[in-house]
């Protein structure tokens, strides 16, 4: 394992000491944490990012329109907010 020395502003250090209490780790266990979260976070991103510049979105469109208009199954109903999609 590598050391590195980070400088972290002080209000963000406050609240990563205060996480780390809370979650009954070093503040060290839960920044390592938190990188390799955001770096897991920013491959997905990117891995969807290229998957989506390969799709086919008239394909995509067309299998829409082909599947039958049925009313959703329960609990499955938009909200009312969200019934302006089409």
């Amino acid at each position: 394992m590598s050391g590195f020395a980070l400088r972290v502003p002080d209000h963000i250090l406050a609240q990563a000491k205060a996480a780390a209490v809370e979650e009954h780790v070093s503040v060290n266990q839960l920044l390592v944490a938190l990188i390799a979260e955001g770096l897991g976070h920013r491959r997905g991103l990117r891995d969807l990012q290229k998957r989506a510049a390969r799709a086919d979105v008239a394909a995509a469109l067309h299998i829409l329109d082909e599947a039958p208009d049925v009313p959703p199954d329960e609990g499955d109903e938009l909200s009312e907010a969200r019934t302006d999609h089409r």
